[in-house]
């Protein structure tokens, strides 16, 4: 049987209760038979896995593996990751590098088939390092089943503290938020930034970001939500205004709340 979380209500007054429940929630998620025959299955056997070949045919190492990285819905897509994971990341222009969404550049890295002449899958905490990541995705899409708007809250968590830890430019780090859909509906939502933004130029994409930041948060930067302050601000921001969009909160209570928020 496979554990399945409890949101007992929206907005942010269920973002607190899920907050102080979560790691509860986790560990029984982590420990529900169906999650625990498939890492340990993954824990038994990846040691073993020393080619792209040998990952791509065993669909219960692949399924931990995508999983991990966020690309479960890429499970189908055979030939598209054997390319991300044979080409690896040391080249500018392997397919990892060249692509917009990240998680595949993560992903080869983390592997190292491209990398290297033996694999990551050989060293001893890898399988542990991938199996923890595996669950986070799987305990957020849980959650995504029961609330959407949480389980964005819950990735953002970890999505956005590397983003704004990230040895780069600000306008790298802005790239990266734009870069990634969930974190990227996340600031609109709560930026109150129409989705037809990305249509734009990238960088009066990046001007109107940064504006709306430097006037909810004071800072037009990135880097601030390195801050955990700084990112329940976000996330607060973003669940109320989800409500107000939803029609779940009523709009003088919605209102009130973001004439706060901005005071």
């Amino acid at each position: 049987m496979s554990y399945q979380p409890v949101v007992p209500f929206g907005g942010y007054a269920g973002w607190i209760v899920l907050q102080r429940t979560k790691e509860t929630q986790q560990e029984a998620f982590n420990t529900s038979q169906q999650m625990q025959r498939e890492v340990d299955y993954f824990r038994d056997n990846i040691g073993k896995v020393q080619t792209v070949d040998q990952l791509m045919s065993d669909y219960r190492l692949l399924k931990v593996a995508l999983g991990a990285f966020g690309l479960h819905e890429d499970i189908n897509n055979k030939y598209f990751i054997q390319k991300v994971l044979e080409e690896g990341t040391l080249d500018d222009e392997s397919l990892a590098n060249k692509l917009s969404d990240k998680s595949y550049y993560k992903l080869s890295e983390a592997f190292g088939f491209g990398n290297f002449d033996t694999p990551n899958t050989v060293l001893s905490d890898f399988a542990d390092e991938i199996i923890t990541s595996y669950q986070s995705r799987q305990f957020e899409i849980a959650i995504g089943e029961q609330n959407e708007d949480m389980r964005l809250a819950l990735h953002l968590e970890t999505a956005l503290t590397e983003i704004a830890q990230k040895d780069t430019t600000e306008n790298g780090r802005w790239y990266s938020v734009m870069g990634n859909e969930a974190v990227r509906t996340v600031f609109e939502t709560a930026l109150g930034l129409p989705s037809s933004l990305s249509a734009l130029d990238l960088d009066q994409q990046l001007t109107n970001f940064r504006e709306k930041a430097d006037r909810y948060f004071g800072d037009p930067e990135v880097a601030q939500f390195a801050n955990p302050q700084k990112r329940e601000e976000l996330i607060k921001l973003y669940l109320i205004r989800s409500e107000l969009t939803s029609g779940t909160l009523g709009n003088s209570a919605a209102s009130r709340a973001l004439a706060l928020l901005r005071g």
